[in-house]
């Protein structure tokens, strides 16, 4: 018996929805129904009047499965639109990270190297720690939180994914 493995994918969808009670708690329910993973999601108030949100959601999985994902959320009633970021074309994806470091010493002077080399600014210094503030690719993220890890990685709080699709159209 031969099993056939998947390719799983990394998508990146933009849902515009009603800016109403509940839709959230309805597009979360509506992944952990049916198994599916959210690896990052964000929600911002994008109309003027307040009416429309756009949720991003980074979600991984085979193409078959993302399908799937986007087909179910199209049947929101509050859904306006789906789009796969990812499967459109070129788009700009980017993640806000504070990362709580702490250290004397070589640490210290090694976590400000990495900083400056990450491009991450301090927002907040005593003696003893730093904040930094990086903002970037969710893999560059990955990567300085990891090397912060070997210098006295304290705590990490991450924003989730925003993106947006390059070029004059909108989502």
């Amino acid at each position: 018996m031969h099993i056939k493995e998947e390719q799983v994918e990394r998508h990146v969808l933009a849902v515009l929805v009603d800016n109403e009670a509940g839709i959230l708690a309805r597009i979360a329910g509506m992944f952990t129904a049916r198994g599916y993973n959210i690896e990052s999601l964000t929600v911002a108030d994008i109309s003027a009047d307040h009416a429309i949100s756009r949720i991003t959601i980074a979600t991984n999985g085979p193409p078959h499965v993302i399908e799937q994902i986007i087909a179910q959320l199209d049947r929101l009633v509050p859904v306006h639109s789906v789009r796969d970021l990812t499967e459109a074309g070129p788009h700009v994806q980017r993640e806000l990270a504070l990362v709580k470091v702490a250290g004397k010493g070589e640490n210290r002077i090694e976590a400000m190297r990495l900083a400056d080399v990450y491009r991450a600014r301090v927002v907040d210094a005593t003696t003893e720690s730093f904040v930094f503030e990086i903002t970037g690719a969710p893999d560059k993220i990955q990567t300085f939180v990891g090397l912060m890890r070997e210098v006295g990685l304290v705590e990490v709080g991450r924003t989730g994914v925003v993106a947006i699709g390059r070029g004059p159209e909108s989502a």
